[in-house]
């Protein structure tokens, strides 16, 4: 009894292991996602342009295993901010990527740790960050705390 049993439990097992796997797969490129996005927003914020582009192009490459109907949107927006020429060109491009990527995140269904929806009437768009604080990517020094904080609502 106990080798027949053996070999169900190991094929049990895997089974569990293989459907945990799909759910991983599918979760890992959105966290690989926002993180890059994150860093998009707080160079924006810091007035910074030099790691823009590198983490624009892994959101690219990240967006592009959530599938077409998922992460066409999100690699599209994101190739806009990594062509972008310079600091006002990224900011400009960075409402569009946000907007795919607060919809992603909303869309999860789980909660994606410390990160904070925000939004500034001046302009009028949201984004997404981790500080306690807001930091503005659209204006960044100029307007560094226009904005409110609330929680990401799935």
């Amino acid at each position: 009894m106990r080798c027949s049993l053996k070999p169900f439990a190991v094929a049990v097992m895997c089974a569990l292991a293989s459907a945990g796997a799909v759910a991983f797969q599918d979760a890992d490129p959105l966290k690989a996602i926002v993180g890059s996005y994150l860093e998009i927003q707080a160079q924006l914020a810091a007035d910074k342009f030099d790691g823009v582009k590198p983490a624009a192009a892994a959101i690219a490459t990240n967006a592009a295993s959530l599938g077409q109907e998922r992460g066409a949107r999100i690699a599209q927006t994101a190739k806009a901010v990594g062509d972008a020429k310079d600091l006002k060109a990224a900011r400009d491009a960075f409402g569009p990527l946000s907007d795919a990527v607060i919809a992603a995140a909303q869309g999860h269904g789980k909660d994606l740790a410390g990160v904070k929806l925000a939004f500034c009437p001046m302009v009028n768009r949201s984004w997404l960050q981790k500080d306690a604080k807001v930091r503005n990517p659209y204006y960044g020094s100029a307007m560094l705390e226009c904005g409110d904080l609330k929680d990401l609502k799935k």
